[in-house]
């Protein structure tokens, strides 16, 4: 009856009445009491802003992309090229065809899918030439129900 009785922590931590018990981790995966806390895994690794004690330092001189001649190609160097205008008030053919086939009976719409088709264009001006096609599509379906009814 001298003997104290054991409880769960005193077994897991067999300790002296002058050592203190060691903290308590908190955390959702904490482990169990009885293993060290394990070091931190994973990306990206916690790391304090640079410039502040303990982070990284802060290099003056931040290399970012830099253009370096490749051997065999040549680099461009100069004033940018500017394109021409595109025709009918800057908007282009393709865009100018869609909107005045609201008022000439789709017959621009038409005009503007064959050119798409069948002909050469600027690639600035594709967009406008897709609404004439999309646009002649849903016209051509739109008088095809009409006339079956």
């Amino acid at each position: 009856m001298s003997e104290p009785q054991k409880d769960g922590y005193q077994h897991q931590y067999p300790h002296h009445p002058d050592q203190q018990p060691p903290p308590h981790q908190y955390g959702t995966f904490q482990g169990v009491d009885h293993h060290p806390p394990q070091p931190v895994i994973g990306f990206p690794q916690p790391v304090p802003p640079p410039g502040t004690p303990g982070g990284p330092p802060v290099n003056p001189y931040v290399h970012g992309y830099q253009a370096v001649p490749v051997p065999g190609y040549a680099v461009a160097e100069g004033r940018p090229m500017s394109e021409d205008r595109l025709p009918c008030c800057g908007i282009g053919i393709g865009w100018f065809l869609f909107i005045i086939g609201f008022f000439f009976a789709a017959i621009p719409w038409y005009l503007g899918a064959f050119i798409l088709l069948c002909a050469r264009y600027d690639a600035r001006e594709k967009p406008g030439y897709v609404a004439c096609m999309i646009a002649a599509i849903l016209g051509t379906i739109a008088v095809i129900f009409g006339v079956a009814r």
